[in-house]
C-alpha cells in the first residue's frame, strides 16, 4: 500500500488493521467495545492502528442543536450495540450548544498516538468515552490533560504537542488518508497489506465474523 508523499499519517509499511473512526461518530461509539475486542484477539498477529475520518469539518462544525436527528439516532445506535451514553452527554446534548469540530479530536487523538501509537485503539475510545460518558469537549485541552494523566503519559508533554502546528498536520495527514482510502462512512475497518486495501466489516459484526475474516486475509 503506497501512501501519497505529501500524507501526514502512521507507518503503514507494514500489514494492518486499520481504524477510521470520529470521535463526534455515534455509531463509531457503538462499534467501539467491539473494535477493543477485535484488537485485544489480534494484537499478537497483526499491527492495529486508528485514525480521525473528518466527519464533522468545514461547514458541518457546529453546535450539535444544528443535527436534530442525533437523539433518534442514539436510539437506534444503543438499540443495535447496546451503547450507553452518559447522562454528562445527555447534558450536553440537551443544552445543543457544544461545537463538534472533527479538527479538534483528531489532533487529541494524533497526541495520544504519537505518545503510545500501540495504544491507538485505545486511544480513539478514550476521547469517546470522555465526550458520550461523561459530555467532556474535545476541544478543551483538560480533557486531553485528564486522559493523558489516567493513562501514565506525560501530561505536559501531551498538552505542548497539542498546540504545535505539526499536530494539527498530523490531523489533517489522517483526514487525508481517509479519503485517499476511499472511505465515505464511520466507523470503517480495513485491513493493508502489500495487496491492497481490503474492506473487513464494522457495526453489527460478531467478533467471530471479524476473526474468520481476518484469518482469511492473513492466511
Amino acid at each position: 500500500m503506497v501512501i501519497a508523499s505529501n500524507v501526514q499519517a502512521p507507518n503503514l509499511s507494514e500489514p494492518a488493521v486499520l481504524y477510521v473512526m470520529d470521535a463526534y461518530c455515534g455509531w463509531c461509539w457503538g462499534f467501539s467495545p467491539r473494535m477493543r475486542e477485535f484488537e485485544a484477539a489480534n494484537r499478537q498477529r497483526v499491527a492495529f492502528t486508528a485514525i480521525s475520518g473528518g466527519l464533522f469539518l468545514g461547514s458541518r462544525a457546529t453546535a450539535i442543536a444544528h443535527y436534530p436527528h442525533i437523539p433518534e439516532a442514539n436510539t437506534r445506535i444503543a438499540s443495535l450495540t447496546g451503547a450507553v451514553f452518559g447522562e454528562g452527554y445527555q447534558a450536553l446534548l440537551r443544552q445543543g450548544m457544544a461545537v463538534m469540530d472533527s479538527l479538534d479530536a483528531a489532533k487529541a487523538l494524533a497526541v495520544l498516538r504519537a505518545q503510545a501509537p500501540e495504544r491507538a485503539v485505545h486511544w480513539a475510545h478514550e476521547l469517546q468515552a470522555a465526550f458520550y460518558l461523561a459530555g467532556r469537549s474535545l476541544a478543551e485541552p483538560a480533557t486531553l490533560a485528564a486522559i493523558a494523566r489516567a493513562n501514565g503519559l506525560d501530561e505536559a508533554a501531551a498538552l505542548n504537542e497539542l498546540a504545535a502546528s505539526s499536530t494539527t498536520a498530523r490531523a489533517q495527514g489522517d483526514f487525508a488518508l481517509a479519503r485517499q482510502l476511499g472511505v465515505t462512512s464511520y466507523p470503517s475497518l480495513l485491513f493493508i497489506d502489500e495487496r491492497g486495501v481490503h474492506q473487513l466489516p464494522a457495526t453489527g459484526t460478531s467478533l467471530d465474523a471479524l476473526n474468520q475474516r481476518l484469518d482469511a486475509l492473513l492466511a
